[in-house]
């Protein structure tokens, strides 16, 4: 049921139009009485309409962007593509992290309350599609960018994965590569399954081994194969990270890439063209999605019904020394 301003008075032990005045930041109210409304705001987990705070602030002309981490090595090009397109509406933006868990969604919830910005885009949430689900029917405007696999109800921008693993397959394919080995991200990300499922439908191989993302599980998948001596003449990694980590075992076991084994990545960071060789990878249009969610975002609050279903941008494969 969802949680009223009434809810909110009758816990903090003051009226409605005390709350209304802490949520919209007008009238006089006690310090203490205000900190007392906002911590009852919080617990109870309160969200009250950005419509009706609108029409008792005014458009706030600020759009909110909550983010999971900054470590992500392609998270500077979505912001970057937020950021333009926020900016060159003449709107402000307030970011938010997500870095603690159920604890900053705690935090933000407040901070939502209390500023009532006029929506919200979210890049990738861990464990908080459920909070930011319940923001939405409260009435926030929010538009998430995803490569997880996620289905919310409320409008996404999303990008090819399985389209981004065929075109892996059928490069190798191609060169005549015919023993895959295939290194995964987490295997409870949608992305992980549609980028397997969609080189599997081009390649069919047995050989696949759960990674992380990370340089380290890349790098030490390949050392514990070749050490058992398993032949594979190519390696799909589902990130660039993770395929520098095989190019860095491979180059140490004296294999030679492309010609012994070819090695692809996926996502097209900027380290993609540094890596030694320069990494073949599947270029996701990051900067791209940061400007399709933003400028979905304020043509609904300019009015514009959201499309029913998310927005999708396309892959593309960008062949370089690792696989040519």
């Amino acid at each position: 049921m969802r949680v009223t301003i009434a809810d909110v008075a009758r816990e903090a032990g003051v009226s409605k139009t005390t709350v209304s005045r802490v949520i919209n930041l007008k009238g006089e109210v006690d310090g203490s009485t205000a900190a007392r409304v906002r911590e009852v705001i919080a617990d109870l987990g309160y969200v009250p309409s950005s419509g009706a705070v609108g029409l008792a602030r005014g458009r706030s002309r600020t759009v909110g962007l909550l983010v999971p981490s900054f470590t992500w090595p392609w998270m500077g090009e979505v912001l970057q593509g937020i950021v333009d397109t926020v900016e060159a509406a003449d709107y402000g933006l307030l970011l938010f992290t997500c870095t603690r868990g159920a604890e900053s969604v705690k935090r933000f919830t407040t901070q939502v309350s209390a500023r009532a910005f006029d929506g919200l885009v979210v890049v990738e949430p861990e464990n908080t599609l459920d909070q930011l689900t319940e923001l939405h029917r409260s009435g926030l405007p929010i538009v998430l960018i995803d490569d997880r696999g996620h289905h919310p109800e409320f409008p996404s921008v999303v990008t090819t994965n399985h389209e981004g693993g065929a075109s892996v397959a059928r490069h190798l394919r191609a060169a005549g590569r015919t023993r895959p080995l295939v290194v995964t991200g987490p295997k409870h990300f949608g992305c992980v399954r549609d980028r397997l499922a969609g080189f599997r439908s081009v390649l069919p191989t047995g050989l696949v081994v759960d990674g992380d993302f990370t340089e380290s599980r890349g790098r030490l998948v390949v050392e514990e194969l070749l050490a058992a001596g398993t032949e594979f003449d190519s390696v799909f990694a589902h990130n660039d990270i993770s395929a520098a980590g095989v190019l860095r075992a491979l180059r140490a076991a004296g294999r030679r890439v492309p010609d012994d084994i070819a090695v692809v990545g996926f996502d097209d960071i900027p380290m993609a063209e540094h890596t030694e060789p320069p990494l073949t990878t599947v270029h996701q249009p990051t900067r791209q999605m940061g400007e399709a969610a933003a400028r979905l975002l304020l043509s609904h609050l300019g009015g514009t019904a959201v499309p029913d279903g998310p927005v999708v941008l396309p892959t593309e494969l960008v062949v370089r020394h690792s696989a040519p």
